[in-house]
């Protein structure tokens, strides 16, 4: 029973069922459009030959200038010979080569308009071509028919062998497209092959090698693992990290705690600076190996997170006044990871706040670059200590509580995102903060 399973979500089913029903609704179409065309050519052919018989008739008649019975006999034998029927009314008489056939037809003599006329006795389909004439000033009308039926026998047994060969090609046809359909699906199974072998390691990368639709689909892969790569790449470094900066000061710790030395309040103050460096760097190691990327495939939503940020920063620094300007479309969302921008947005904010005197202005401003600007009217930082700003572990002022990693964090967002941050003085008096990120693609 499993053979005889079709599985819907196939690509090739449904490419087979979708050409296969289409060559067979086209091929129905033209063979019945056939039998149509057919017909009424048939149709036309005949009804122009018997016009033709008629207009040489009627042309004889009146170059002979004879005797309407013997016009009438003439004719007579002579559609006979053609196995055509006729009727014929000259004046108020009225003769026809079949006597039967003068009541079957009498109703077309009544009209005197030349036309092609079809008509059906009993079995019989007779088509009946209607001419109009004079002679010797008396109106005459003469139908020439012949008995459709045997054509449209004939006609019907050609339909039915079109149809036949229709078929065979057909059938011909869906083999044809069994074929092509298989093998326009060798680059995805050649694509299914490199990602068995990506898996096992016997391959780093997907080949660009595969048709241009597909070009998209490997690059979109090719970054993927590259994003991976580098995640494993930040958690490698920040392990590495995380050992060398906190060997030192956790041997420190170990070996006043098994000494016999008294801890005095000096020791003890020491101690407690080696843990907070130590819970610093964990601190900053984990924020980096958080850093998703602009591959990650995340967007932010700037209302919902400069709101939430803007609100905790007021809880936490309650004596500034935190104001934000964003963009008309507060529903812009942009593709940063939401992480990410918190992490961007936060670390200004934060060290600002604690900078500044009573005001932090932010300003957002979104086109084809994320715009971020954050002032406050702090004491700022002399115009020759700007650029040493977020060097790693480097702080410019002791007076206030940190280890200078957050603006070192900021460079590493900023690198990532191939943006660029700038420092400088603010017109409020303190330090202007500015971020571009560069966006690729923005959705409402």
């Amino acid at each position: 029973m499993s053979l005889l399973r079709i599985d819907g979500r196939s690509l090739r089913i449904r490419l087979l069922c979708w050409l296969s029903g289409i060559a067979i609704i086209v091929t129905g179409a033209t063979w019945l459009l056939h039998g149509i065309f057919l017909q009424d050519l048939a149709r036309d052919f005949l009804g122009e030959r018997l016009k033709r018989e008629a207009d040489h008739a009627i042309e004889q008649v009146k170059q002979d200038h004879i005797s309407t019975p013997v016009v009438l006999d003439s004719a007579s034998r002579g559609f006979q010979a053609f196995h055509h029927l006729y009727v014929l009314r000259l004046g108020s008489d009225i003769s026809s080569s079949d006597p039967r056939w003068v009541k079957a037809l009498n109703f077309l003599l009544d009209d005197t308009s030349d036309a092609l006329v079809e008509v059906r006795d009993g079995e019989q389909h007779i088509l009946v071509y209607r001419r109009s004439f004079s002679l010797e000033e008396e109106r005459g009308v003469l139908l020439v028919g012949e008995d459709f039926s045997q054509v449209e026998a004939g006609l019907h047994e050609l339909h039915w062998w079109v149809a036949a060969i229709a078929a065979v090609l057909l059938l011909l046809l869906v083999l044809l497209n069994i074929l092509a359909v298989n093998r326009g699906l060798i680059p995805l199974s050649r694509l299914r092959d490199q990602l068995g072998k990506l898996r096992t390691g016997d391959q780093e990368r997907l080949s660009l090698d595969v048709p241009s639709e597909l070009d998209s689909l490997v690059i979109q892969l090719n970054r993927f693992m590259d994003e991976i790569d580098s995640r494993l790449q930040r958690s490698r470094d920040s392990v590495a990290n995380l050992s060398h900066a906190l060997k030192t000061p956790l041997a420190a710790v170990t070996q006043v705690l098994r000494g016999t030395r008294p801890i005095d309040d000096t020791r003890r103050q020491k101690l407690v600076q080696r843990l907070e460096e130590i819970h610093a760097q964990l601190d900053a190691e984990l924020r980096r190996s958080r850093i998703a990327g602009p591959n990650a495939g995340r967007m932010s939503d700037l209302h919902r997170d400069c709101t939430r940020l803007t609100e905790m920063f007021r809880g936490l620094y309650p004596n500034i006044n935190f104001t934000m300007s964003l963009p008309g479309e507060f529903e812009k969302r942009v593709p940063i990871e939401s992480q990410d921008f918190s992490e961007m947005l936060g670390i200004v904010l934060d060290n600002a706040g604690k900078w500044a005197s009573s005001k932090v202005d932010s300003r957002i401003v979104l086109d084809d670059v994320l715009r971020i600007t954050v002032e406050d009217d702090g004491p700022g930082v002399p115009v020759d200590d700007l650029p040493r700003l977020g060097q790693r572990g480097r702080r410019l002022d002791e007076s206030h509580p940190g280890y200078g990693l957050g603006l070192s964090i900021l460079w590493q967002l900023m690198t990532r995102y191939a943006g660029k941050v700038r420092f400088e003085p603010s017109a409020l008096g303190g330090l202007c903060v500015r971020m571009e990120v560069p966006i690729k693609e923005s959705t409402d």
